[in-house]
């Protein structure tokens, strides 16, 4: 059979990227092709995005006196920070069926590499900041990427009358990335080269299973 899953994960972060990012949300999809010994071949992608930017100072070179960030026309600009990046990745896998109520549930372990890429967000609303705009922004928004690796235990459960089809498991994410803006405006440094980006959360999505449906007719 062939499986698409829509899924989200609540993840927190750990290694590097835990000096720069809170908790997140992150929202999945995958395709997967599971055969008849159970082994599972996949692609799948996700979406990063989440509110909590721990960095500190990221934007004390364009705050004033007071406090306040001031745009082109001299006004106050409200300027927020977020979480956002990527990863895709290919998978392989297996269905241990030692409980569920037919041999497609089970324990689902899964490994996969892939791709990973995350950045600050910086939005500035309607307000124009020339020093967050075009190329300026590139000093501040901290964008790194490069290669990950996936590892997912959880349960996978395929009802027998095709309704009710879901996953929920334990997955964590390890991105061995790079920055890839050389220089920060704030600290005034060049970027380290390489870091250790983390992401460790429990994943839930629901299953579309399209099943291959075997030629019982006889042929002559």
């Amino acid at each position: 059979m062939v499986v698409i899953s829509p899924s989200y994960a609540h993840q927190f972060p750990g290694g590097d990227l835990a000096t720069r990012f809170g908790h997140n949300s992150n929202i999945g999809f995958s395709a997967t092709r599971k055969t008849s010994g159970n082994f599972l071949f996949g692609l799948e992608g996700s979406f990063i995005f989440g509110n909590k930017v721990v960095e500190p100072g990221i934007l004390r070179n364009v705050i004033n006196s007071a406090g306040q960030v001031v745009d082109a026309d001299g006004q106050m600009a409200d300027v927020f920070l977020y979480e956002r990046g990527w990863t895709a990745f290919a998978t392989v896998g297996k269905i241990l069926p030692l409980f569920g109520p037919n041999p497609n549930s089970g324990l689902m372990l899964k490994v996969g590499g892939g791709y990973m890429r995350h950045k600050v967000r910086v939005q500035t609303q309607k307000n124009v900041v020339p020093q967050l705009e075009d190329e300026y922004l590139e000093g501040y928004d901290r964008l790194c990427a490069g290669p990950a690796a996936l590892l997912f235990v959880g349960y996978q459960h395929l009802s027998n009358r095709r309704r009710v089809n879901f996953f929920a498991g334990v997955e964590l994410i390890a991105g061995f990335t790079q920055a890839l803006r050389p220089y920060n405006f704030d600290t005034e440094q060049y970027n380290t080269p390489d870091r250790t980006d983390l992401l460790t959360g429990l994943r839930v999505g629901w299953s579309f299973p399209l099943y291959q449906r075997m030629d019982d007719r006889f042929r002559y």
